[in-house]
């Protein structure tokens, strides 16, 4: 993880907004979040802009623009080629996962777009699964807008937040110990979101019994 900060904080400011995009955009679009998650990026974007390595605004634009869009073609993906990406190999060790986010779709309808996006492998594969089930596309834009502009205000501003103690820290000790300071920041997010998930996961087993 500290790599990886490392390497997004050094990169100068329009490669920030084009990494930030490119990976939000795959995330939500192409099943990359299976990999390397958007809300990873989308945190260090954030905390590069505290830092002054670009603009807040110019982030905060892109990563919403990024996941709005990025689910727009998971969901056209979707609805033309749903059953036959279904069948892919990707899938093979995720199928009770996916079965749970069919059957959460199922449940909410259009709020599961929106609740979907705060959650690892749901943001990843509920446009598409929306588009499957053909879902009308005004319903599910009005969903995803929403829930691109909630997700991707909230992580983006974390990663400011989490910059300002990045920048205080490498006052007071120094760069190689900013950067681990930022990185177990970023990670206590991120096994903070997947531990959240894991509660409701289990909560809503527990409903359906």
């Amino acid at each position: 993880m500290s790599g990886l900060v490392h390497r997004i904080l050094e990169l100068p400011g329009w490669l920030v907004l084009l990494v930030a995009g490119l990976m939000v955009f795959a995330e939500d679009a192409l099943f990359v979040g299976f990999v390397v998650p958007g809300e990873t990026v989308a945190l260090l974007a954030g905390a590069a802009a505290k830092l002054g390595h670009v603009s807040l605004s110019g982030v905060l634009i892109v990563v919403i623009v990024a996941a709005i869009v990025g689910d727009s073609l998971g969901y056209e993906i979707g609805r033309h080629l749903g059953p036959r990406v279904l069948r892919q190999r990707i899938f093979d060790k995720r199928l009770k996962r996916l079965d749970d986010a069919q059957d959460f779709l199922a449940r909410r309808g259009g709020s599961a777009v929106f609740l979907g996006r705060w959650i690892a492998f749901f943001r990843a594969v509920m446009p598409f699964l929306a588009g499957t089930a053909r879902m009308r596309y005004p319903k599910f834009l009005a969903w995803n807008a929403a829930g691109g502009l909630a997700w991707g205000a909230t992580v983006v501003l974390l990663g400011y937040a989490a910059g300002a103690s990045y920048a205080q820290v490498e006052k007071t000790f120094g760069r190689d110990a900013a950067f681990v300071a930022l990185a177990v920041m970023v990670a206590a997010l991120v096994i903070w979101r997947i531990r959240r998930h894991g509660a409701e996961r289990r909560a809503g087993a527990g409903d359906r019994k």
